[in-house]
């Protein structure tokens, strides 16, 4: 049963197991919600609660497959605005279309603006989501945006995983800003891998700017998608003499040939966090380790239902 100043908190099928986390946190019950498919793939919902005047949270991963999954969050929320909620926060814990935020080329979409605008059209009244693979796309809304940060969580397993601080490492120049970030809280030196990327999901590694002999490595990467850039980073790390190279990612994508690249490379961990749920292969691989971020969306959760402060969580 609810009280009745509890948060409907309701789910798409993208990550149910962390639903259930996160309800568990706040020590509820997820909303009653049938989301299905038609025989024809077509997506069908039905509310099974009372939402008129009620906050109802919304939460879906928008993870492979990802057009899917978009429709399902989609649906949902229009749905409840149809049944008068009272506000519609969408939490979507990885922003799928993310890496699409600019113009790259000549007569190419901005998809992520696209998936912004589809998401308010819906009926979403706020948004919140972890680690955007670029921050000016909360600029793409035009409601209330929370970006969260999977730090803390992070942060608390590094500094039990090493004894001494290893040096924090950047997989390419435009992660040197979370890498530096990440170096500055474990009070550690810093080293930035040099990557040339021909092609989408294709990346060549050049050489490593900074000195790892005889220390840990630790590699921090906001997603992990083909493990390319990963894999060949921690081979050129271990190469220059480091003893051990483990790497941190929020988003666990892993598509493609990523888990076999993982099996095979340098790396002797991969630390994950349940944004995105593990595919069977992905479970079975024994380098790779998952934190959740239940607590932290439902902290993030519970605070905007109490109209709390949302980056106090980041002080």
């Amino acid at each position: 049963m609810y009280q009745e100043d509890s948060p409907l908190i309701f789910s798409g099928n993208s990550n149910v197991e962390l639903v259930r986390a996160i309800t568990s946190y706040l020590r509820t019950q997820p909303a009653k919600a049938a989301v299905a498919k038609f025989s024809d793939g077509e997506t069908t919902v039905e509310i099974g609660e009372n939402v008129r005047g009620k906050n109802c949270f919304v939460v879906q991963s928008t993870c492979h497959p990802a057009n899917h999954h978009i429709m399902e969050l989609l649906i949902i929320m229009d749905a409840l605005r149809r049944s008068s909620a009272g506000q519609i926060i969408a939490i979507i814990p990885y922003y799928g279309y993310g890496r699409q935020d600019r113009k790259v080329a000549p007569r190419t979409p901005i998809t992520s603006k696209l998936v912004a605008d589809m998401l308010t059209a819906a009926g979403a009244d706020r948004a919140v989501s972890i680690d955007l693979h670029a921050g000016q796309i909360q600029g793409f809304f035009n409601i209330p945006f929370d970006h969260l940060y999977a730090a803390p969580v992070l942060l608390d397993d590094m500094t039990k995983r090493f004894e001494r601080p290893p040096v924090v490492i950047s997989p390419d120049a435009g992660g040197t800003e979370r890498a530096r970030a990440y170096s500055k809280r474990l009070k550690s030196t810093l080293a930035i891998v040099d990557k040339r990327r021909d092609a989408p999901n294709v990346s060549k590694v050049m050489h490593l700017i900074g000195d790892v002999e005889g220390q840990d490595a630790l590699l921090i990467d906001d997603m992990v998608d083909t493990a390319g850039t990963l894999t060949q980073g921690a081979r050129v790390i271990a190469d220059a003499g480091a003893k051990k190279v483990v790497a941190y990612a929020v988003h666990p994508v892993l598509s493609g040939p990523a888990i076999e690249r993982i099996e095979d490379s340098a790396l002797d961990e991969l630390v994950v966090t349940d944004t995105i749920p593990l595919h069977d292969n992905a479970r079975a691989c024994n380098k790779i380790r998952t934190l959740s971020v239940a607590p932290l969306l439902g902290e993030a959760i519970r605070r905007i239902h109490m109209q709390d402060s949302v980056s106090a969580l980041f002080v």
